[in-house]
């Protein structure tokens, strides 16, 4: 499937948080979205992208935005990662891929030489009504938070 692109509705998805509690793209009705999938919690990259975003948290809700995190990894290893980085966003366990595959955020890659699948690291961002309002396929790990509001 072709990634979303800025216009796109996203489909519906339903998918266990860290906590186990189910979260929808139906909760977030009326309300600015970032989707932001990372490859796996707890390594290095996905780790200083979380925290940006968690240092930046407040600031992000005062514009609007509610903050959603997806990955391919258990719920379990999610809660993990939320406890260890103080995460206080839903992180979303996907491990079926019906979210990552719905937005086409999966396929091949390439690092140290090796090729691989999997996600590509990508943030979304939703307006009130599930469109796509922009994609953000070069994210700044560091500075994710300051990209997020530049747009």
């Amino acid at each position: 499937m072709k990634m979303l692109k800025p216009g796109d509705k996203v489909p519906d998805f339903s998918a266990l948080d860290q906590d186990e509690k189910k979260r929808s793209l139906s909760d977030y009705k009326g309300k600015k979205l970032i989707v932001f999938f990372y490859p796996a919690a707890s390594t290095p990259t996905c780790t200083v992208e979380a925290c940006n975003l968690r240092d930046n948290y407040a600031l992000l809700k005062k514009k609007g935005y509610a903050l959603l995190g997806v990955s391919a990894d258990t719920v379990k290893k999610q809660s993990n990662f939320a406890k260890k980085h103080e995460l206080k966003f839903p992180l979303l366990s996907d491990v079926d891929h019906k979210i990552i595959d719905a937005f086409g955020v999966w396929g091949p890659k390439k690092f140290m030489g090796l090729s691989f699948d999997g996600i590509y690291r990508t943030t979304f961002v939703i307006d009130e009504n599930g469109i796509v309002e922009r994609v953000i396929d070069k994210v700044k790990s560091k500075d994710h938070a300051a990209q997020l509001l530049e747009g």
